[in-house]
């Protein structure tokens, strides 16, 4: 479950509602590609935007369509109340982990974050993931309560923001988590442009934006470091470096969902209003680095 390539999917929606015919076709090509998890609901999944209902609905279509790729369900919510109903959500459609960031407008401290944990896992029968995301949820954890939290039951994972693409570095952070948490509890990056650095650091997993659209560009990265082969992991990432480069100008997020887009795999919009597609010369930039990259 917390190995290999996590693959988080866009959830194509518009003010309507979730496109179902869409998700549905994203989670198929996921399980095609034999991914080694998916991550539903995840920031990519734009979860935040969704009503109760729609996140169960996402959850159980992601599970039906899946076949035996095991899907990870993302629960963050500002009040630890929905957290709870949301987690028992995801586990009657039959999630094999849920995914939790500490979610907040108040900005929180350590131990409300803490707590937070505390109370969700002692709900929880299935695995859970601690989200570590700073950039979204303006929380920075520190090694030592990650530490804590991971000590709770039911704590299996961390996905941890983007390494250092220094190696000594990289290896020494993951290292420092590690001597931490449980030997039980997995380590995965995130930052799509680290995350063969992040795997070559010693990582167990990478949990991918990219491997949502493009499945296999990312395993291809992910089973050459599993396999030893650092160079080979690097090389195959650096070679995705222009599509890198617009993940960090507009974020990945508006560009996964301009790219499924552009394949015919998501209609426009596909996006929860205030948030857009590419327009424009971004969007014909876009286009090209697709093409350039033999992606389309």
């Amino acid at each position: 479950m917390f190995s290999g390539l996590s693959a988080f999917p866009l959830t194509p929606m518009n003010e309507a509602g979730v496109d179902e015919p869409a998700f549905v076709r994203l989670i198929e090509r996921l399980a095609s590609a034999g991914v080694d998890s998916i991550g539903a609901l995840g920031s990519t999944g734009s979860y935040p935007y969704l009503a109760r209902a729609e996140r169960l609905r996402v959850a159980q279509l992601a599970v039906e369509n899946a076949g035996n790729v095991p899907v990870m369900v993302g629960i963050g919510a500002l009040r630890l109340r929905d957290v709870i109903d949301l987690a028992q959500d995801a586990q009657k459609a039959g999630a094999s982990a849920v995914l939790l960031a500490p979610v907040s407008y108040q900005k929180l401290t350590a131990e409300e974050v803490f707590g937070l944990y505390e109370a969700v896992t002692r709900t929880l029968s299935v695995p859970l993931c601690i989200y570590d995301n700073p950039g979204t949820t303006h929380f920075e954890f520190s090694d030592e309560l990650h530490g804590r939290i991971a000590q709770l039951p039911q704590v299996r994972a961390i996905k941890i923001p983007p390494v250092s693409a220094d190696r000594d570095a990289a290896r020494a952070r993951v290292e420092r988590l590690r001597a931490l948490v449980p030997s039980r509890v997995a380590i995965g990056v995130s930052g799509d442009w680290a995350g063969a650095d992040g795997l070559n650091a010693g990582c167990d997993n990478w949990y991918s934006v990219v491997g949502g659209l493009f499945p296999q560009a990312a395993l291809h990265i992910v089973r050459a470091a599993q396999a030893g082969e650092a160079q080979e992991a690097v090389r195959r990432s650096e070679r995705l470096q222009p599509l890198w480069a617009l993940f960090r100008q507009y974020g990945g997020l508006r560009v996964i969902a301009t790219a499924a887009e552009l394949l015919g795999l998501a209609d426009r919009p596909s996006l929860p209003l205030p948030i857009r597609s590419l327009d424009g010369a971004a969007r014909v930039h876009l286009g090209s680095v697709l093409a350039e990259l033999k992606l389309v």
